[in-house]
């Protein structure tokens, strides 16, 4: 099953989304900033990302403050409006739609 960490205030992860949908591939969606990723669940999807939690953070948005990864892990945590959008999820493999085409990549 595919799920995506989506926001739909973020015209890149309705964009993401509206992949998914168009290809009529099964999806779960997450509204992520309503049903925050534990930290396991954020380190799991990391790991499928291939990226550490530095490349994942949102540094632009307020309540961001630098430091190491497991703090930053702790601050998209408590704060999941710091964590990039949207992830797609596929078993063992994730990417981040941006651009949104890059989920196509999942699906192959």
């Amino acid at each position: 099953m595919i799920e995506i960490w989506h926001n739909p205030r973020c015209s890149k992860s309705r964009q993401a989304l509206a992949i998914l949908e168009a290809k009529g591939v099964a999806h779960q969606v997450r509204l992520y900033l309503k049903d925050a990723p534990s930290e396991a669940e954020l380190r799991t999807a990391l790991k499928a990302l291939g990226k550490t939690a530095a490349q994942v953070v949102r540094r632009g948005e307020d309540g961001f403050v630098d430091g190491d990864e497991d703090a930053l892990i702790a601050q998209m945590v408590a704060n999941p409006i710091l964590i990039e959008r949207p992830i797609v999820i596929v078993g063992k493999q994730a990417v981040i739609g941006r651009p949104p085409e890059d989920v196509l990549d999942l699906l192959d």
